[in-house]
């Protein structure tokens, strides 16, 4: 029960977030989801409806979850350069901005990418 009541008001965190951030052609939504073994982050042109760049931890095999983050910060930042993007718009969805989130939100800062 405990568990559901968590997710509810995560979810309602990020409604509210979501109706205040929003990505353009210009400015893109890093969006983040995290899970208990993982992180997955997207690069999105909501006005467009088009994911530009998705990275997961998933993708790293060996090191702590917070590794995995990093570098996996580091790939985002790489790849949207990529695709041009040089600043964007930062989604948590709902997560504390703190531990894992935010050495991913750092390793993309430190990729070149501002927000």
């Amino acid at each position: 029960m405990i568990g559901n009541i968590k997710k509810i008001r995560r979810e309602r965190r990020h409604s509210r977030i979501r109706a205040k951030v929003s990505g353009t052609a210009l400015i893109p939504r890093l969006s983040i989801f995290k899970s208990n073994t993982q992180l997955a982050a997207q690069v999105i042109n909501d006005e467009e409806g088009v994911t530009l760049v998705a990275v997961s931890t998933s993708d790293f095999k060996t090191g702590t979850l917070q590794a995995r983050a990093i570098e996996a910060g580091k790939k985002i930042a790489e790849d949207a350069k990529k695709k041009g993007v040089e600043k964007i718009v930062f989604d948590r969805g709902g997560f504390i901005y703190t531990g894992n989130i935010k050495a991913f939100a750092d390793s993309v800062r430190a990729g070149g990418i501002t927000f």
